[in-house]
């Protein structure tokens, strides 16, 4: 039982835990979380879960800083778009509340056990390999959580993984339908292809003067310039700010006796125990564990009985060892830790003891003392020095950051007086608009507040937006260009190419049809080539996932019918580059049948592919069983006029 647990602090990432605490990433750490807003809007609404603005600005953050991780460099805020992926967020946090509640009214729970080994297993938790409830405490408070409230959610997302695992697992694939999905999956198809580039046609296609403005003209309303806005602001971050020099040696001893629970190793415990399970007969369990018990009274090892009778399976081979641990880190049962912590030297042993996980006889193999470094020891002077300065450089935070506030908003026409009385310099952006720029434009709620009616239309200072959790910046309005329509002579060549394109791409297509046509009214393919002055491409033994084949080609080829007799079963694909294949499939020839393990494994897959599909379909079932209310999200904010 507690083996188990011990067992999981070096297992796996607990991915969706650990997103959900570090992936925020801090959201309320440092800076950052010195404003908030009383303002939050229910937006969504999943039975009785509501869904507020506040919840969906957190996720659409974390999404958005997940994808600069992702991306690294390559990262390119132009290529979001912010509404589709704000409506893309919310969808998912829907799906999520869906099946939360579906989880509880049919009567999934998560009990206190089972919550306890989820939560131990997360790295976010540990100190050196193990569960530190001292850090678990601090990460919630920092990220805005009470033990309460995160454990609540963690027991959601169990219970959802036991609703999920219920689906998936119920998913049933016939030994015939695997057969059959074997020999669609490794089919071979020979097929030939003509190619029509519409990239060739071009020579021949001219656009006339009257041709672009007639679709200026019809095209007028998109031909657009958005709006675009430079910023000015100024950038208060936490390494701008001075460090204290290092105290004096009174200072330090006063900051000692106040922290001193720093530099104390609490008690230590090392136990081993005998597990008796309960089973079908409670009395029956507690006649063997009072048995055992008399047996160590009377001599017998307490390692080797454990090997042989105890039901705890984690640790019984290692003669019942759980390793060390610690009053209160609430890796034992109340009882259990109580039983163990009543010993008062090692090698004790405990009388029966009954939890909820059956009897248990403990023994106390290694107590180690609680110790407290010495104040003049090195390492507790260099701990005490660093923890001076980091207090005193968030003093200086929280008081420029009120500062800053404070000034932006007595000054609201100017970051001038804001910058001097700070120390900080007015800096400006470059353009940008409503889908981000570069630099501190990048930041989704730069880009909110720069077109909020408070900086665009009012022109007034913002308050302080928390770029990361150690810097804060103050925006303005520096230049702004409203939406215009763009002149003729400024889209002309564009639209003169694209009228090109699509004349050639519809003589293109005129030639791949009627080659198309002469093939199923009974030429070859070879002949309606020779014609045309056209070259042939063949592929032969073709899979469905052959690399080196186009996906269009690939798709289209296993998509048409399979051929009968001599005659070749034809149809037309448009490429991935624009071109128009003209394709001929002369042969199928199905895949073998597997058996034995290559049969067990494709019926595995198959069976974890209808799985999913389920699930899916199951998801969007629970829309017609529980109600859900989306609000429409507004366009982020436009000016007045």
């Amino acid at each position: 039982m507690m083996q188990q647990i011990r067992d999981s602090l070096n297992g796996p990432l607990i991915v969706g835990v650990l997103l959900a605490i570090i992936g925020i990433p801090f959201a309320f750490s440092g800076i950052e979380g010195y404003f908030q807003s009383n303002a939050n809007p229910t937006i969504a609404k999943v039975g009785d879960t509501k869904i507020t603005q506040d919840q969906l600005r957190r996720a659409y953050d974390q999404r958005y800083r997940q994808l600069q991780q992702l991306l690294g460099e390559n990262f390119r805020a132009d290529q979001i778009n912010p509404q589709r992926m704000r409506e893309n967020v919310l969808q998912d946090m829907v799906q999520d509340a869906l099946l939360r509640a579906e989880a509880r009214n049919s009567g999934y729970r998560a009990g206190d056990a089972a919550l306890r080994d989820y939560l131990t297993a997360i790295p976010a938790f540990q100190d050196s390999g193990k569960f530190s409830p001292e850090r678990y405490r601090q990460l919630l408070a920092q990220n805005g959580y009470t033990p309460d409230s995160f454990e609540a959610q963690q027991r959601d997302s169990l219970i959802v993984d036991q609703l999920r695992d219920s689906i998936l697992g119920s998913a049933v694939v016939t030994a015939d339908e695997a057969a059959l999905a074997t020999r669609l999956a490794k089919q071979e198809r020979d097929f030939s292809y003509l190619q029509f580039d519409p990239a060739k046609y071009l020579p021949t296609v001219n656009v006339t003067p009257e041709q672009v403005a007639a679709r200026y003209e019809e095209r007028k309303a998109t031909l657009q310039a958005p709006e675009r806005m430079k910023l000015a602001y100024v950038e208060l971050s936490q390494g701008s700010i001075q460090k204290a020099e290092a105290p004096g040696t009174d200072i330090l001893k006063t900051l000692y006796e106040a922290e001193k629970s720093r530099f104390t190793t609490p008690e230590t415990r090392r136990a081993s125990h005998i597990l008796v399970n309960f089973g079908a007969d409670k009395d029956a369990a507690r006649k063997k564990i009072e048995s055992l018990s008399a047996k160590l009274k009377s001599g017998s090892d307490f390692a080797e009985l454990a090997k042989s009778v105890s039901d705890d399976t984690g640790s019984k081979d290692k003669g019942g060892d759980l390793g060390i641990v610690k009053r209160g880190d609430g890796l034992l049962p109340p009882k259990f830790e109580a039983a163990l912590y009543a010993m008062n030297a090692a090698g004790e042993v405990s009388e029966p003891v009954e939890t909820e996980f059956g009897w248990h006889i403990i023994k106390l193999t290694e107590l180690v003392p609680a110790h407290t470094e010495a104040f003049e020891a090195p390492a507790v002077q260099k701990a005490l020095t660093d923890l001076y300065v980091n207090k005193d450089l968030q003093a200086k935070v929280q008081e420029k950051t009120q500062q800053l506030e404070q000034l932006a908003f007595e000054n609201e026409s100017t970051l001038e007086p804001v910058a001097k009385a700070l120390g900080l310099s007015v800096q400006t952006t470059d353009w940008f608009t409503r889908a981000g720029g570069a630099g501190i434009a990048a930041t989704p709620a730069v880009i909110e507040a720069a077109f909020s009616r408070d900086v665009l239309t009012d022109g007034v200072n913002s308050k302080p937006i928390a770029l990361d959790a150690d810097r804060l910046v103050v925006i303005r309005k520096a230049e702004y260009e409203a939406p215009r329509q763009r002149e003729l002579a400024e889209v002309e060549a564009t639209l003169r190419e694209a009228l090109r394109n699509e004349e050639a791409r519809k003589l293109a297509d005129a030639d791949a049809a009627k080659a198309l046509a002469d093939i199923k009214a009974g030429k070859s393919i070879d002949e309606v080539a020779a014609s045309i002055g056209a070259t042939v491409q063949k592929q032969d033994g073709v899979t469905r996932n052959k690399s080196g084949v186009g996906l269009a080609l690939l798709q289209t080829a296993f998509k048409l019918p399979r051929p009968v007799g001599a005659a070749v079963s034809a149809g037309n694909a448009t490429l991935e580059d624009g071109a128009v294949a003209v394709i001929a499939v002369s042969s199928v020839r199905d895949g073998r049948e597997k058996d034995g393990h290559e049969r067990d494994t494709e019926l595995a897959t198959l069976r974890d592919a209808r799985a999913g599909a389920e699930f899916n379909a199951y998801r969007e079932a629970l829309k017609k069983t529980i109600k859900v209310e989306v609000k429409a999200l507004p366009a982020e904010e436009a000016p007045l006029p």
